[in-house]
């Protein structure tokens, strides 16, 4: 059981899946619905201040390098065109939105890059990131449960 509930945060924490494929991963391997819930949400949520921690420290450092550059220009590039309207229309609740609809490439990671690229302060891009994923965490814990008819 430990290593399933590991494995779960992992995964939330992963930018291949985030809690949309944590939560799932933990509630098929039998793990508590609540304990799944909270250990992939915070999990999930670990995401900002690490990504902030990259961009702040890492990214500048590589940018020296022409492949790490070119490879994060795209990734910016992509980043502000899924999120840039709504995130500069509309500040905080753009990013929440952003960040909660659960869909590759709308989660945290791009949320934090996001809120980074358009200068939003930080305290609000956490606040709009963790309200974010809590919904999508939400959204899929349901979806999942009544998938699996294990509500209870």
């Amino acid at each position: 059981m430990f290593l399933d509930i590991l494995i779960a945060m992992l995964w939330s924490i992963s930018p291949f899946g985030e809690a949309k494929l944590g939560i799932p991963y933990a509630l098929l391997n039998d793990i508590n619905i609540y304990l799944a819930f909270v250990l992939c949400f915070f999990a999930n949520v670990l995401v900002f201040p690490i990504m902030t921690f990259f961009l702040d420290v890492v990214n500048r450092y590589f940018l020296k390098w022409y492949h790490y550059k070119k490879a994060a220009i795209f990734v910016g590039r992509r980043t502000k065109a899924g999120a840039g309207k709504n995130v500069k229309k509309y500040g905080f609740w753009g990013l929440m939105l952003f960040v909660l609809i659960p869909l590759p490439g709308t989660g945290v990671y791009a949320g934090t890059i996001a809120g980074y690229l358009f200068g939003l302060d930080r305290k609000k891009a956490f606040l709009a990131n963790s309200i974010g994923i809590f919904i999508s965490c939400v959204i899929v814990w349901v979806s999942t449960l009544i998938a699996i008819g294990s509500f209870n």
